[in-house]
């Protein structure tokens, strides 16, 4: 652990000692509050369209929700880059180049994500179609792609200036900049979305003036801690250089989740809007049910780290089995919940004929394959940990495309469940290939060598919004962070 105090870094190894069970849920815990908050503000959005009893408006959200899971991945790229960047130079006592750095990146994050953002706004109709929309679902979808797209870099810089917060320890103030975010959500969705009847377009109003209260309440926070000025030109170049060499893999790595998605996405398509709906309401069941698996992933991370640092083999084992036990615990208790739920689900959420048999699916057999994605995720965070991040990104690519396309082409001869079956059963074979991984990686550690590498790139779970991102960056960006500190010792 890290902890700032008059100007200077006081390590405290906490992981090293006492229960390492109670250290992964304690941790893992913690993130999940936050996580299921804003999770939560995702499904009651989905909750509210679907009282309008319109299957092209749920179907919208599915299509748009493919697009932006690739507008928000490099994002985060982008976040975690300038994050370990500017909190190697505060390690050091370099404040002054570490707002030189996120100052200059701060016109390169604007200037990419605006052209993303406008890009995506410009050819929404063609990149709809790609992913299978047709009809009054692609005309809903690309009003809500105009609205929001144009806008992504108010996230972007949400992203940016939280990453910065947690850099010099204020991680507190930048979970409650988020919140602050997701509270507004929660207000705005019934007002704009049924009471004034802007439907799908009142979502994104709702969703611009979240990003815009996230995005100004960052800049102020970051401002208040010295992060921010005016970018000075000749250095921008230079600036950016320093901060890519981390986003870059980041970017990559984390594009391979929702390149999966839009695949599934185009798969369901081609079996109706009913189809779609379905898979979308299960995208927002998902963050909600597993919030603590999610959490977990990004909470072992500094837990691993310590007691390699510490030489302490034994715990670094015994971490990555307590997390795999939990994940089977949350997974089990969530089947068993929605098994026993699932028609108050479908009523819930006005589900009926092909949707409301993809949720029953779901429910009573394919939730198990989250456990197979969710040890995926602990062994990604081992790999990013231990010095063997590409193992994380050939690991994310290859569920992505090899156990995403083959297996949901498959399915797709038996239907919209097929397609189901399909992706998850790709799952369970990467997930126990990586896991199996994993546990060779921890068996020949060699405790004499403990620095970590320079690519280690922390990996994201599935972000299901914007919002939710910037929390799951909360225990992310600290491993970047825990590196650029143990970097910056050795070399002393």
């Amino acid at each position: 652990m890290t902890r700032r105090r008059r100007g200077t870094y006081t390590r405290c190894a906490a992981f090293c000692q006492g229960s390492i069970m109670r250290h992964v849920i304690v941790m893992a815990g913690t993130g999940a509050i936050g996580l299921m908050a804003v999770f939560m503000v995702d499904l009651l959005n989905l909750f509210y369209i679907s009282t309008l009893h319109n299957p092209a408006m749920t179907a919208a959200i599915g299509f748009t929700a493919a697009v932006g899971f690739i507008q928000i991945a490099v994002s985060i790229g982008m976040s975690i880059g300038l994050g370990a960047t500017t909190s190697r130079q505060i390690g050091a006592g370099h404040h002054d180049m570490a707002q030189r750095i996120a100052s200059s990146f701060s016109v390169v994050m604007l200037l990419l994500t605006g052209l993303l953002g406008f890009g995506t706004a410009l050819l929404a109709h063609p990149i709809l179609h790609a992913l299978g929309a047709q009809g009054e679902a692609e005309h809903q979808a690309a009003l809500y792609l105009y609205i929001a797209s144009p806008m992504l870099p108010l996230i972007a810089v949400g992203m940016g200036a939280s990453s910065l917060l947690r850099a010099v320890g204020a991680a507190q103030q930048s979970m409650n900049v988020t919140l602050a975010g997701a509270l507004i959500s929660a207000l705005l969705d019934p007002v704009l979305i049924l009471w004034l009847h802007f439907e799908l377009q009142g979502a994104a109003i709702s969703t611009l003036i979240s990003r815009a209260v996230v995005a100004g309440l960052g800049v102020y926070c970051a401002r208040q801690h010295d992060l921010l000025a005016w970018p000075v030109a000749r250095f921008i170049r230079s600036d950016t250089h320093r901060v890519g060499q981390i986003a870059m893999p980041a970017i990559l790595t984390n594009l391979a989740t929702p390149i999966g998605g839009i695949f599934v996405t185009h798969a369901m398509a081609s079996f109706g809007l009913s189809a779609v709906a379905g898979q979308a309401t299960i995208d927002r069941i998902v963050p909600v049910a597993f919030a603590f698996v999610f959490a977990l992933t990004g909470s072992i991370g500094p837990i691993m780290s310590q007691n390699l640092g510490a030489g302490q083999v034994g715990r670094v084992h015994e971490t990555l089995v307590a997390s795999l036990k939990l994940v089977l615990g949350c997974v089990g208790l969530t089947w068993a919940i929605l098994f026993v739920g699932q028609d108050l689900v479908i009523r819930i959420f006005s589900a009926t004929g092909t949707t409301a048999d993809l949720i029953r699916l779901f429910c009573n057999w394919t939730i198990g394959g989250y456990f197979f994605i969710g040890i995926l995720f602990v062994a990604n965070s081992a790999f990013n940990n231990l010095g063997h991040p590409l193992y994380s990104t050939l690991f994310n690519w290859g569920r992505a495309t090899l156990g995403t396309v083959p297996f949901v082409w498959i399915g797709m001869q038996y239907g919209p469940m097929g397609v189901q079956v399909g992706q998850v059963l790709g799952s369970v074979l990467f997930g126990i290939g990586a896991v199996t991984v994993a546990f060779s990686v921890v068996r020949n550690l060699k405790v004499a060598s403990p620095e970590p590498q320079m690519d280690s790139v922390p990996s994201l779970p599935p972000a299901q919004s914007a919002e939710s991102a910037m929390i799951e960056l909360d225990d992310l960006d600290n491993e970047a962070q825990e590196y650029e500190h143990e970097k910056e010792n050795t070399q002393d």
